[in-house]
């Protein structure tokens, strides 16, 4: 009963972070709101200092649905994705977090599944995973297709994590696992989702998969580059000597 009681008050805190995501933010947010009716949760936008004006419209936002809902928690400029979900966690009232992209890649509609896969499960993080039956992507070229592909696969290969999608960044967490996973991570941009998962798999976390298909951004231009492949490539080392 007391179990039970637990469920019916769980609550999510879902972070966002933002960096021009003015034309996404709207839509994300709506999206939200329309798929986790029946949910108790608020949404974290941690924005980087946005110059194309995203602030403001978090702002509008936090006039429709109420500032309780939306908390929009500032940051000066860039620093990163890590510390933006340090942020973020500061002010999360929920006993579970998701963590998403406001690009519109991860659609709110897959929240429900991880919501009730956690719950069936009992699991410490949910993932959503473009490589099991179900799961798929959409909007990429054959190269991208390609080069992800690869690269989960040299990682499954090296670091034998047991998920099979170690660079996706849609998840839902226990916050009391994220807040030890996330004290013990060192790595910085497009590695840190994988070292998220890998520390988290050798910590004996438990951790369930649901398919999500990613579709790329709609508005806005991909900052993932040669440059994110290399720290890639070496956090991979970094991570096989380490853990």
């Amino acid at each position: 009963m007391d179990e039970q009681h637990q469920k019916d008050k769980d609550k999510y805190s879902i972070i966002v972070p933002t960096y021009n995501e003015r034309l996404n933010i709207g839509l994300i947010v709506y999206l939200l709101f329309k798929h986790l009716r029946d949910v108790d949760f608020e949404i974290i936008v941690v924005d980087d200092g946005s110059p194309d004006g995203t602030q403001d419209v978090v702002k509008q936002l936090q006039k429709v649905y109420g500032e309780d809902r939306i908390l929009l928690r500032a940051r000066p400029r860039k620093l990163g994705l890590g510390t933006a979900y340090i942020h973020g966690m500061k002010h999360a009232s929920g006993n579970f977090v998701v963590i998403m992209d406001a690009d519109l890649s991860h659609h709110p509609k897959y929240l429900p599944s991880f919501i009730r896969k956690q719950k069936e499960t009992g699991a410490d993080i949910v993932t959503g995973t473009r490589y099991v039956k179900g799961g798929g992507v959409h909007g990429w070229t054959l190269m991208r297709k390609l080069t992800s592909r690869g690269a989960n696969v040299l990682a499954q290969t090296l670091l034998w994590p047991g998920v099979s999608d170690l660079t996706g960044s849609f998840r839902l967490y226990r916050k009391s696992a994220l807040e030890d996973i996330i004290s013990r991570c060192v790595t910085k941009g497009y590695v840190f989702q994988m070292e998220m998962i890998v520390r988290a798999s050798r910590k004996g976390y438990h951790i369930e998969e649901v398919p999500i298909t990613f579709v790329d951004r709609v508005y806005g231009s991909s900052k993932l580059g040669g440059s994110e492949i290399v720290q890639y490539l070496k956090g991979v080392v970094y991570l096989l000597v380490t853990t």
